[in-house]
């Protein structure tokens, strides 16, 4: 018997690179797909994220691919976006050690990048260090749908697939959501497909040039309005509009929520993103958004939702927050 995670089988390639992320995925045995369900073997049940369901199950042995930790007798931690494999790593040889790996094996990734800054600038883009392969542009399959990028030029995590499903999942046929911080579309596209009609504004010119080549590529494009400027300078134009508000800018959305509640009709979901100590990690984004709020609308805090841990003893979050009007 194998330890494994068992998932819906669309939820299959995020859920994989949600456990090679964490370091946790078994390469020695074979995924199974069986009754519309995946069984993805992995090396230590506690490592789980919260939230997936793990059980015991006989897999077949690997035997024909050969994976990273095959060839370099440890288990390296990496992401999948595409055909591209993102490292973290420090030391420049351990990092070209590991990218050789990954390029050896039968991973098929086309490129090898290693983190080379933090998120900078209001674009929110990093540098990057390509270590095997050449370029930084790939297209990402999520749930379903398609994203082209450039991680050179757009922001883009694979580590929030699950939070983007989650969020989008709550959307409902006719609802109309204001992306505030929209990227290249990886929430205004599935929210779009569920029967939204979609405003996704982003600063950065680059990612709503490819938000719109996506959304076409998604078969959404009618019912998305893809804006490139700050959102602050938009919704006058959709005042009292929206039912459903994404404020993914989780280091600085508070700075926004003036122009969300401009944005909100009279019954709106806002889902507001924080990052804060893990001792109280919700009542700072509480208080900013019923501030933010005034006596114009009463304030519901209808989830509270750690997204992931951001670094010691901080934690990535997100609250969403029911405004109806007072």
């Amino acid at each position: 018997m194998t330890h494994c995670v068992r998932v819906p089988r669309e939820d299959g390639e995020a859920t994989r690179s949600r456990l090679a992320a964490a370091g946790i995925l078994d390469h020695g045995h074979e995924i199974v797909d069986e009754d519309d369900e995946l069984y993805i073997p992995v090396t230590d049940p506690e490592g789980v994220p919260d939230g997936l369901t793990v059980c015991d199950r006989a897999l077949p042995r690997r035997e024909t691919e050969s994976m990273p930790a095959d060839l370099l007798g440890f288990e390296p931690s990496y992401e999948r976006l595409g055909d591209i494999v993102i490292v973290d790593e420090d030391d420049p040889d351990r990092a070209a050690e590991i990218a050789a790996a990954i390029m050896d094996s039968d991973l098929g990734a086309a490129t090898v990048l290693n983190r080379a800054s933090p998120i900078k600038g209001t674009e929110r883009v990093r540098d990057w260090t390509v270590l095997a392969g050449d370029g930084t542009e790939t297209t990402h399959r999520e749930y379903g749908h398609t994203y082209h990028l450039d991680l050179a030029s757009v922001y883009f995590s694979p580590r929030l697939a699950t939070e983007r499903h989650r969020v989008t999942q709550q959307v409902t046929a006719g609802e109309r959501v204001l992306d505030m911080f929209a990227g290249v579309g990886p929430y205004a596209i599935p929210a779009a497909d569920r029967g939204a009609t979609v405003v996704a504004v982003d600063v950065n010119p680059v990612a709503v040039r490819y938000l719109r080549e996506n959304a076409a590529a998604n078969g959404v494009a009618d019912r998305i309005t893809a804006i490139e400027g700050d959102v602050r300078d938009v919704v006058g134009e959709y005042r009292d509009w929206a039912d459903r508000i994404v404020m993914n800018l989780p280091h600085s959305a508070g700075e926004f929520l003036a122009a969300a509640v401009t944005a909100a009709g009279d019954d709106c979901v806002v889902h507001y993103y924080d990052i804060q100590s893990a001792e109280a990690p919700y009542d700072p984004g509480e208080a900013a958004i019923r501030a933010a709020a005034g006596d114009a609308y009463d304030v519901t805090i209808e989830t509270r939702h750690t997204v992931r841990s951001y670094a010691p003893h901080e934690l990535n979050v997100c609250l969403d927050a029911r405004l109806r009007r007072g």
